[in-house]
């Protein structure tokens, strides 16, 4: 029987839902069911992320692996379709998935190893831009969530949502923000976008020195992909050399991804709204701040 992590029930029992909790009560059986149907043994201890207990594992011939059992949601959903699209191309490798549940199985990485233990920080922005860069150069596979109607609906609730923000210059930024997104959001994309790589969702490997984890997929402008990379280990005097190496790597164009990353400031600000929050965090005010004040010198360039 595999424990189930406290902190990873915590976070479903009290975000997760109805979905969350249904998640947290099959997850034993369904860990047995896969250790048995996929012939695997577990081979360490549990580990979990948001969202998702991983277990390591071997296969029947002695191959390492990662079972990874999470909850089904519109950001998990298009997981599997995204790691076969990508097929070990800088990122982990699908060897099994039951899309109904959303149970994968992947090839082992060193979880011990992130772009956390980079000591330089430009090293570790150019190390994901130019995953970043692999992995949008590819259109999304038919039938995956759209970057264009995820940017709709948050220019529709931006207006009743920011007027709780209880500053008058925090809702004028965030306003701000929509009015950048609004600029980009009818030509959202078509490419295959990760949307959360982060420096804790890419680890070392053997056969390459690092590869992405944990999708959350979707079709769109590969400048959506660059805010947790602008904001990891963040200092504000940095934002703008880090979008300028992004940028050149991806070879995108600065105005457009800056809108897409002042939307993504906007998609973090809902979110907290949505959980009560009635402030800004500093962090996203830092951010919308630095990249608003740039964006007519972005435009000269």
């Amino acid at each position: 029987m595999v424990e189930i992590p406290e902190l990873l029930a915590f976070r479903q029992l009290t975000y997760g839902g109805e979905e969350g909790r249904a998640f947290i009560a099959a997850l034993p059986a369904r860990t047995a069911r896969f250790l048995a149907e996929w012939d695997l043994r577990p081979a360490g201890p549990v580990m979990h992320g948001w969202a998702a207990l991983v277990l390591p594992v071997e296969r029947a011939d002695g191959t390492p692996a990662i079972l990874k059992l999470q909850a089904l949601t519109d950001e998990t959903g298009g997981e599997p379709d995204a790691l076969r699209a990508w097929d070990g191309d800088g990122a982990v490798r699908l060897l099994r998935a039951d899309r109904e549940t959303g149970t994968l199985l992947l090839e082992r990485l060193d979880p011990g190893r992130t772009l956390l233990d980079v000591a330089d920080v430009r090293d570790a922005v150019r190390i994901i831009a130019e995953l970043l860069a692999r992995l949008t150069d590819r259109p999304a596979p038919p039938g995956m969530r759209n970057l264009g109607d995820i940017a709709a609906r948050m220019l529709d609730e931006a207006p009743r949502a920011l007027a709780l923000l209880t500053d008058a210059r925090e809702r004028q930024l965030m306003l701000d923000c929509a009015a950048a997104l609004r600029e980009v959001a009818g030509e959202p994309g078509d490419r295959l976008l990760h949307w959360d790589l982060h420096y804790e969702n890419v680890l070392g490997a053997d056969r390459e020195p690092w590869l992405a984890i944990d999708p959350k997929p979707l079709a769109g402008d590969p400048g959506f992909e660059l805010l947790p990379a602008l904001r990891n280990r963040f200092e504000p005097a940095d934002v703008l050399w880090r979008l300028d190496l992004m940028t050149e790597v991806l070879g995108l164009d600065r105005e457009r991804a800056a809108a897409w990353s002042l939307g993504r400031v906007l998609q973090n600000t809902l979110w907290h709204i949505h959980d009560g929050e009635r402030r800004l965090e500093e962090e996203q005010e830092a951010m919308a701040r630095i990249l608003l004040a740039r964006r007519p010198a972005l435009r000269r360039r």
